[in-house]
């Protein structure tokens, strides 16, 4: 399609979207940005950031807007309930559960490391694999973070994943490793069992994972699951990637088996390149034969998966990472996807079966590869970057439009906390995810991984 005129300030937005977009059911978040009648550049300010000391240490870990404030907790190498020590690589979360104001989120462990797995032996799925998820519990009301466990281990490059309507995790392995990969190091991995599958992971209870095979075997990101139908729609982190849905047998038992198909994007083979934002696209989904499919047949690629899909005409996106219900919608990233290769935000809406651009990053400066996502109560999104340039930043994309800086990285230790020591702005931020009442915003920094929990005047700010 014909791509916009662009030219861009500090901090810019792509433009606006088509007249089309105005007859779309769009219930607030958006209403202004998708009834504009042409693509233009809308100039928008940057929110001015500044050091914030942590609640929890004393340390200047991150840069935030006025008026808001944080609190650390979950360092890597802090005890967790059972004694052992909290893994690094903290990646995708989620919020659970939620009763009487006291919060259990979901915490994946991105590793994926030869050795012994954390956590004790009934939740661990691979005696060999180190990744993971713990658990977290924080009193909204009194802002402060109460107890972490194992939840899930012996899994690997647990990445992203997503909460479920009926209260658990999903957390999803980036990796289709088996015994006898090698690692980037040269070593052999000799495992219990092959890899690349998603697992539920429960609130409170421990349980011994098991990996949900029907949902396919790939190079998994995140899920988001739409309340309405218990349809599960799965992204796929490779240079070439596909958009899946998940059509359950049973609505809440994902075990039970089911559908694994890709999105077909109407005349669109390919949606890695530039698009004009806001313009619908009609979709339609193809049926993956073989889910347990990890390469392509004579290959070691992990695209097996996706190359069924594309045989039957999917469409093809550049690294699908962050996926997040919201607006009776999906919003999902593609990291690399765009003119710049700097990261795209696309929305799908199951209802009317169309698939829409929302934003695409004109240049590094303005957003840089955008992760995980996650939509706020109030509208609007943020988007966790993970960027070449330092410092890492989360980022706003408000209701009316307006991209803000919503937090930066600022993280230099010098053994303050666990030995911890070095530069580590350049740690990519992961796992926004919000209260259910909207108070808190809490995100991980995973190197040298840390959680926190923010706070701030979100209407004020936009989000």
């Amino acid at each position: 399609m014909t791509a916009p005129d662009f030219s861009f300030g500090r901090r810019s937005f792509l433009g606006a979207a088509a007249a089309t977009a105005g007859s779309w059911a769009v219930p607030t978040a958006f209403l202004s940005l998708l009834q504009r009648a042409e693509a233009k550049p809308v100039p928008v300010g940057s929110s001015s950031l500044r050091p914030v000391r942590d609640e929890e240490t004393g340390l200047e870990l991150i840069q935030l807007p006025e008026g808001f404030r944080y609190r650390s907790f979950g360092w890597k190498g802090d005890p967790l309930a059972d004694g052992s020590k909290t893994p690094g690589g903290h990646d995708g979360m989620g919020v659970i559960v939620e009763t009487d104001g006291i919060v259990t989120l979901c915490r994946n462990h991105e590793l994926n490391h030869i050795g012994a797995p954390f956590g004790s032996s009934e939740i661990q799925f691979d005696t060999r694999a180190t990744g993971g998820c713990s658990n977290l519990t924080f009193d909204t009301r009194n802002g402060k973070f109460l107890k972490s466990w194992a939840s899930i281990a012996g899994t690997a490059n647990n990445c992203a994943g997503g909460p479920t309507p009926w209260g658990t995790w999903l957390t999803c392995e980036e990796t289709v490793v088996q015994t006898g990969d090698k690692t980037k190091q040269g070593q052999v991995y000799e495992l219990d069992h092959e890899h690349g599958y998603i697992f539920e992971v429960p609130a409170s209870r421990a349980m011994r994972p098991q990996p949900l095979k029907a949902m396919g075997r790939f190079v998994h990101e995140a899920i988001a699951v739409d309340p309405n139908t218990g349809i599960v729609y799965e992204t796929e982190d490779r240079t070439t990637s596909g958009f899946y849905h998940f059509l359950p047998k049973k609505r809440g038992d994902l075990a039970s088996g089911g559908e694994l198909q890709m999105l077909r994007v109407t005349d669109q083979a390919d949606l890695t390149k530039e698009h004009r934002i806001g313009v619908p696209f009609s979709c339609s989904w193809v049926t993956i034969a073989d889910p347990a499919q990890a390469h392509s047949p004579g290959k070691q690629d992990a695209l097996g998966v996706f190359t069924q899909g594309k045989a039957e005409g999917a469409t093809t996106f550049a690294r699908l990472e962050g996926c997040w219900w919201g607006l009776d919608s999906v919003f999902f990233t593609a990291t690399s996807g765009g003119r710049q290769k700097l990261g795209q935000v696309w929305r799908y809406e199951p209802k009317t079966e169309q698939l829409s651009l929302v934003f695409e990053s004109p240049g590094a400066e303005v957003l840089d590869s955008p992760d995980n996502l996650t939509v706020s109560p109030r509208g609007g999104l943020v988007l966790c970057e993970d960027p070449e340039r330092k410092p890492a930043k989360m980022l706003g994309l408000t209701p009316d439009g307006r991209l803000l800086d919503l937090a930066a990285n600022n993280v230099t230790l010098n053994g303050e906390r666990n030995g911890l020591a070095g530069d580590f702005l350049d740690g990519e931020w992961a796992g926004a995810t919000f209260s259910p009442d909207g108070q808190w915003l809490f995100a991980n920094l995973q190197s040298p991984g840390i959680t926190v929990a923010i706070t701030g005047p979100w209407a004020e700010f936009g989000l």
